[in-house]
């Protein structure tokens, strides 16, 4: 079972929500979730949200609900109450670190400098919100405050949208990027969910960013790969490239000199981040064969193949060069 922490990794993207009528918090959690979104941090700037959370957490059980702007111990209890699986807070508040910590709850403080960073580790945690994000600096603020720091995670919030989110999510410290660019109050108070549900899903497919990276034929032999890959370079004017497994014709075509997953091959598919590519398809219910998972020198997923096959061909993520 993962941890709060590596489930908000996998998601990438932590939808901030501010809820001013406890009508509109399940279907917009059931908006988001069918964009692609299993999670959502509800702020305590509302005399709703916890009525919201809990709403919530009874309809979508399956949701990774949290709560925001939590500024006292006693709002803490409030969230944890109505159903909060983790604690954020704008600044960090040692009485509610703390608290939290006690109660078994994970919490992530807002911290904007190095003193700040300091005393979470103080505290013995692992992640913090890193808060106003583009206004205390942004993503070259983190890689300065994280160098010295070790381990720490971030979870950067303030200013994050579809265009800077890619940036931040490929530096390795960081486990999410809270925002509220797919959940604007407008939409929410106007009940348009459709436009919601789009919006996060554009916002996810931009994270992932799926794109087709080579077609990959299955080969009885390697006599009739290598000459099959002659013939596709000859015609195409493509690279002819041989390998011990299989032969390439430039970066489009794999010819397998013996027959691999797939009744006649495969096809890759690019990602920027397989590890988050695998976790939102399985959430759509979609399986893996665990042991065709490759791995890069840091352990991050970097190949893997789906269980079903399509039209006779076995699917594989594999991450973006």
């Amino acid at each position: 079972m993962k941890d709060i922490f590596e489930q908000l990794h996998d998601f990438g993207l932590v939808p901030v929500i501010k809820i001013t009528k406890v009508e509109n918090a399940v279907p917009l959690a059931k908006a988001l979730k069918e964009g692609g979104l299993n999670c959502a941090e509800i702020t305590f700037r509302t005399s709703c949200a916890k009525e919201a959370i809990a709403e919530i957490t009874k309809a979508v059980p399956d949701m990774l609900v949290g709560a925001g702007t939590i500024l006292t111990p006693e709002q803490a209890d409030e969230a944890i109450a109505a159903g909060s699986k983790f604690i954020v807070s704008p600044g960090l508040n040692p009485r509610v670190v703390k608290h939290c910590l006690e109660k078994g709850v994970p919490v992530l403080p807002g911290c904007a400098t190095p003193s700040e960073v300091e005393q979470a580790l103080e505290l013995g945690l692992k992640a913090v919100k890193f808060f106003p994000a583009e206004a205390a600096g942004g993503l070259n603020m983190i890689k300065s405050m994280s160098a010295p720091y070790g381990n720490l995670k971030f979870m950067p919030t303030g200013g994050i949208n579809e265009e800077n989110m890619l940036a931040y999510l490929s530096f390795n410290k960081i486990i999410a990027c809270g925002g509220s660019f797919m959940v604007k109050d407008a939409l929410i108070d106007a009940g348009n969910f459709e436009e919601i549900t789009k919006l996060t899903r554009s916002a996810v497919m931009k994270m992932l960013g799926f794109k087709l990276a080579h077609i990959g034929i299955n080969c009885e032999n390697k006599e009739i790969a290598t000459s099959s890959a002659k013939l596709i370079c000859s015609l195409f004017g493509l690279n002819y490239k041989e390998g011990n497994k299989s032969t390439f014709c430039g970066s489009d075509f794999e010819l397998m000199h013996t027959p691999y997953y797939g009744a006649n091959g495969h096809i890759a598919v690019a990602t920027n981040f397989p590890d988050r590519a695998k976790a939102y398809l399985e959430g759509q219910g979609i399986e893996f064969i665990e042991e065709s998972a490759g791995y890069d020198d840091k352990g991050n997923l970097k190949v893997i193949y789906l269980k079903e096959e399509i039209a006779g061909f076995a699917i594989h993520l594999v991450k973006k060069a």
